[in-house]
């Protein structure tokens, strides 16, 4: 796994080895990061970016942000050997200065007290219907700027969840990804 482009072009990332079994890390491949990214290129989004990988595995898809122009990235793991490849990939690549981590269940995240994130990042485990579910929950928390671009990925087409609107759908492979944005109609804070 390595950096696709941007300031750390062709850098390895740090290798996911056999890890921990109950990590379930599948980190995003270099083409499909690669195909992403141009398309975020186009839309003009990653420069100057605040980033928000959830469910972040290794870190793959926020960094890759970072080494494209992206100011800041916070990173949300609750897995132990997430945690420590994120922080290894922050030190390989000098960018630990410009990375937030939270380690915690992001169903259990209390609502963000700083400026939303205008790049969204979601890789949860395939299969469990978490993407959505998520999202609502973190538009409610103040983490999602309204004018944000959000990528979802799953292994199968994931409708748009209610107050989100489908930018863009695309399939690799076994791996689908669908790009989204805040609906006019803002979601409020949860009671």
């Amino acid at each position: 796994m390595r950096i696709v482009g941007g300031t750390h072009r062709g850098r390895a990332l740090s290798a996911v080895g056999k890890g921990d079994a109950a990590a379930h890390l599948r980190p995003t491949g270099d083409r499909v990061r690669e195909s992403l990214f141009n398309i975020l290129a186009h839309r003009d989004v990653v420069e100057g970016a605040q980033v928000l990988d959830v469910f972040a595995g290794t870190g793959a898809l926020g960094f890759e942000a970072l080494s494209r122009g992206a100011v800041q990235a916070t990173f949300i793991d609750d897995g132990r050997v997430a945690a420590e490849m994120i922080r290894k990939n922050a030190i390989l690549l000098q960018k630990s200065a410009q990375i937030t981590l939270i380690r915690r269940d992001v169903r259990k995240l209390a609502p963000h007290d700083g400026a939303p994130f205008d790049l969204v990042f979601l890789d949860p485990p395939y299969g469990k219907g978490l993407g959505g579910q998520v999202l609502t929950r973190l538009a409610r928390g103040r983490w999602i700027a309204p004018m944000a671009t959000i990528i979802l990925e799953d292994g199968v087409d994931v409708p748009a969840p209610d107050g989100f609107a489908v930018l863009d759908r695309r399939r690799f492979g076994q791996t689908h990804i669908t790009m989204l944005a805040l609906d006019e109609s803002p979601l409020t804070v949860a009671q």
